[in-house]
């Protein structure tokens, strides 16, 4: 997908519209990373991997939706920060996110989620080994096998085997509901669908961060209350409502917001009217100032895929 353009004559060539989108792109990654991601980083770690042996309800949930939205917007980030860079020389790299968390079910998560490794899974491993050539059973085992080794692929742990194994058959199941949806003529509201792959999603995410498979567990079954008498809730009313506060705003960010795709689309095609080219400059200076501040005041956060 990126190779072909080295050997256009207009490759490495200085044009102003390339900079000035990748500039924007370059500061929209930035502000994703500095100010959401690592100023949510503290949530997540208070609860995963520390010591505390059986997390409250409240903690679990929110230490698990701090992750969800942290790792998101880190990748996401430093994706955009790429493409930016290459941006600004000639080169367009392919998008790696278009708003996974509007995802309406598994399959359509990864079709918007780290989208680059979703087509290197597709046409290296799962086509090879026989795609949906073979029967509906093959094809099962197929989506199994493949997240599999897509959990592997980010680490040789147990928790990296169970997100993975979790999505193949989170992937297969979806695949057969939607062939019996079709039959029966079944279409579920948007809304519904989209909330309920979001939970799906929100729990694996656990198995995904959990240092071991008895952190999952132990997070997961105080994410159920299993942990925890439900009337101590009662307690914790404030810091319930804090949690809810914040995750409506995550969710505004990731199911209202344009994301970078959207964005850069309509500067490629409409161009910029004249209130954008006044304000555009603005908001690009407030997220720098704002990305400057957080790397001075804030304590250092490298990117999540960095050890993958």
């Amino acid at each position: 997908e990126v190779m072909p353009q080295y050997l256009k004559d207009t490759a490495f060539r200085p044009a102003l519209s390339n900079i000035r989108i990748g500039l924007m792109i370059f500061v929209i990654g930035l502000y994703k990373k500095v100010v959401i991601a690592d100023g949510i980083t503290v949530f997540a770690n208070a609860v995963f991997g520390a010591d505390v042996v059986e997390p409250t309800l409240l903690d679990a949930w929110a230490g698990t939706l701090a992750y969800t939205f942290q790792i998101y917007f880190d990748f996401s980030g430093y994706s955009d920060m790429a493409i930016g860079l290459a941006r600004i020389f000639g080169i367009k790299l392919p998008l790696n996110f278009h708003s996974p968390y509007k995802a309406t079910n598994i399959i359509d998560f990864w079709r918007r989620w780290h989208m680059t490794l979703s087509r290197f899974l597709r046409d290296y491993l799962y086509i090879p080994l026989g795609g949906s050539r073979a029967g509906e059973l093959r094809r099962f085992a197929n989506m199994v096998i493949v997240m599999l080794l897509g959990g592997l692929w980010h680490g040789a742990g147990w928790t990296f085997v169970l997100w993975g194994g979790a999505h193949g058959v989170l992937l297969g199941a979806t695949h057969w509901a939607q062939h019996a949806a079709m039959l029966e003529k079944i279409r579920p509201p948007r809304s519904l669908a989209v909330a309920t792959t979001f939970l799906c999603v929100v729990f694996t995410w656990v198995m995904f961060r959990a240092g071991s498979v008895s952190e999952f567990v132990s997070m997961t079954q105080s994410m159920l209350g299993l942990n925890q008498p439900l009337d101590e809730l009662a307690t914790q009313v404030p810091a319930l409502a804090t949690l809810a506060i914040l995750t409506w705003a995550a969710l505004v960010m990731t199911w209202i917001v344009p994301n970078t795709g959207e964005l850069t689309a309509r500067w490629g095609t409409s161009g910029l009217g004249l209130k954008e080219r006044v304000l555009l400059p603005w908001a690009c200076g407030i997220g720098v100032s704002a990305c400057v501040i957080g790397i001075f005041l804030g304590s250092y956060s490298e990117f999540i895929y960095f050890q993958f």
